[in-house]
């Protein structure tokens, strides 16, 4: 991939923005407002349905409904993938998943402690969010879980456009939440107290006591760490324009947690210890672990907003959150009883609208307005042009996404994507295509070039249970044709065959 510059990034301001820049667009004045600071919330694996603001009935999330309550919530917001690496690629560098460069997880080490760490690397030079914002004169900043590089390779978020990295570089060494390191840039930030265990283990009967349970802790909370690295960014970088691209691990499994939090959860359902046969770590009461583990999150976002507003910079920055994928299905997780997905079918790792359909939030005091819902269908591709369009930046002329800056302001015209599209090459290869109210896929494609399209409408149907195909041959047709254009090939992830 060629090493694009500045210049590649400032060839058409305010793209996909009808023409306008952003002073035109706000509140209806010449006057230009302030270069507004950016903060990207990303939550890993939570569902759909896991937050009050989207329905949630058993896990508290007060923040991040009061988020929702002064901005704009989303109702038809599609992640770039149905699992984690993938899903971020998408999101930094506007290329849904028939493009992008990574296309599924794809481990470059093993599970031992002395394996190298770190997933497939984005190549030297990739266009990215990060390295968009550091080119228009922003602090960067990124916290929490990469996965789209290793320590020493050119995916390293430091050679991706982003000033200052904290947190998992490696998908597998987030699954455990008291690591025996972080990395702070180049740096091993080794945790006192956290000895190095398997993240993935089982045993045959619950302990007698609760300190049977000790041996899958620490001292030190990896996501406790990651918040106040995150707010001591905010601080320092208080006087001058900032991108935080926070993103938590939380909730995806193992279910840990610590007993400040826990405790809010003891006893309120019957939960059965959870014993590591679905993969991960044991748990003790499985539901009030994982409950208050997205609680805790909800009170970082807190934490956020808080030092925001005691700084003098909460009218100056847009906050946004969202969510990589949908909900997951093992390691003591049980969406079935919060009702994860909420009213879609699948959970992670499926091209159906539970894999794939997530919140989205977005708060910008004075420009977005408060308490709004929109059903405008966008994806993570869209989050590039949007901020390019914010801060007045260029994107690249290869990108899939549109932005939704008419959308969040409530001026001017929103462009709609002619379709969105998904490929997926685990559990057998799979395709996903929506265009308008019409959604196709194609599962076991790894079986069959010609595996059949099924087809949902999501404006009737929008838990994808009444496969429609042999009643529209001639929306399928058009569903298969577009599959094919959608897309180009992929060295590391072919797709079928």
């Amino acid at each position: 991939m060629p090493d694009y510059t500045r210049r590649d990034f400032m060839k058409a301001a305010g793209v996909g923005v009808a023409g306008m820049t952003l002073p035109q667009l706000t509140l209806g004045s010449t006057a230009k407002p302030k270069t507004p600071n950016i903060i990207y919330i990303l939550a890993d694996d939570l569902g759909y349905g896991e937050l009050g603001c989207y329905g949630q009935q058993k896990i508290e999330t007060p923040n991040i409904d009061r988020l929702a309550a002064e901005g704009m919530r989303f109702t038809q917001h599609y992640s770039g993938s149905p699992v984690c690496a993938p899903s971020r690629c998408t999101l930094l560098t506007g290329k849904h998943t028939g493009h992008a460069y990574i296309r599924d997880n794809y481990e470059i080490g093993g599970w031992g402690p002395d394996e190298p760490e770190g997933q497939l690397h984005l190549p030297a030079g990739t266009p990215t969010l990060g390295r968009l914002l550091q080119q228009s004169g922003y602090a960067t900043c990124a916290v929490g879980k990469w996965g789209l590089g290793g320590p020493e390779s050119t995916g390293h978020p430091n050679k991706q456009g982003f000033d200052h990295w904290y947190g998992y570089l490696c998908q597998r060494v987030a699954h455990n939440y008291y690591p025996t390191h972080l990395w702070r840039n180049d740096k091993k930030h080794m945790l006192d107290g956290n000895p190095y265990f398997r993240a993935h283990q089982r045993i045959d009967a619950p302990p007698k006591d609760a300190s049977g349970y000790d041996r899958f802790r620490g001292k030190q909370y990896a996501p406790d760490l990651m918040i106040d690295e995150a707010l001591g960014f905010i601080r320092k970088n208080k006087d001058a324009p900032f991108f935080l691209y926070y993103a938590t691990p939380v909730p995806h499994a193992a279910i840990q947690v610590p007993e400040d939090s826990l405790r809010r959860y003891a006893g309120r359902w019957d939960d059965e210890p959870y014993l590591g046969h679905k993969g991960y770590l044991p748990h003790p009461s499985p539901r009030a672990g994982y409950a208050a583990m997205i609680s805790r999150m909800d009170r970082d976002v807190g934490r956020i907003m808080t030092q925001l507003k005691e700084l003098g910079l909460d009218k100056d920055t847009i906050v946004m959150f969202s969510s990589d994928n949908g909900p997951t299905f093992n390691g003591g997780t049980d969406s079935r009883f919060f009702n994860s997905a909420g009213p879609l079918r699948g959970l992670k790792c499926d091209l159906y609208d539970g894999g794939i359909r997530v919140p989205l939030i977005a708060r910008w005091p004075g420009r977005v307005a408060p308490n709004s819902t929109s059903d405008h269908v966008s994806a993570f591709w869209d989050v590039l042009p949007t901020v390019a369009g914010i801060v007045g930046a260029e994107t690249p002329d290869d990108i899939d996404g549109i932005s939704l800056l008419p959308t969040l302001l409530g001026t001017g015209k929103q462009r709609e994507h002619p379709h969105l599209y998904w490929e997926y090459r685990s559990r057998g290869g799979g395709q996903a295509l929506r265009t308008g109210r019409w959604k196709g896929l194609r599962l076991k494609l790894a079986k069959s070039d010609d595996a059949p399209v099924e087809l949902y409408d999501l404006q009737s149907d929008i838990g994808e249970k009444n496969n429609l195909a042999d009643k529209h041959p001639d929306i399928v047709k058009r569903i298969k044709e577009l599959m094919k254009t959608a897309r180009t090939e992929s060295e590391h992830f072919p797709l079928s065959g």
